[in-house]
């Protein structure tokens, strides 16, 4: 069965969602990004989710954990919960 694991920064608006992707990929640290923006419990840990499988999170999550390219930030994704940027650190599909 297929299992990734994978770190986010929940945010409540795209556009915060925006500028915290371009920080990232202007050499911010995701980790440290996630500490300090992050709405999730998971911020504290830098985003990080741990590891699970297909169907343990919504499907908007899973559908771009289990297609997206390892270790690239992806987003913003809209969930019920508000905005992620989502980047798998690793799967095994």
């Amino acid at each position: 069965m297929a299992q990734a694991a994978a770190r986010h920064i929940l945010v409540e608006s795209e556009d915060t969602c925006n500028e915290l992707k371009a920080k990232i990929e202007g050499g911010e640290d995701f980790a440290k990004i996630a500490q300090e923006h992050s709405k999730c419990p998971s911020g504290r840990n830098g985003g990080d989710l741990g590891t699970f499988g297909p169907g343990q999170m919504v499907p908007e999550f899973d559908k771009v954990v289990f297609s997206a390219p390892v270790n690239e930030v992806q987003g913003p994704v809209k969930t019920q919960f508000g905005y992620h940027l989502l980047e798998v650190t690793q799967r095994q599909d």
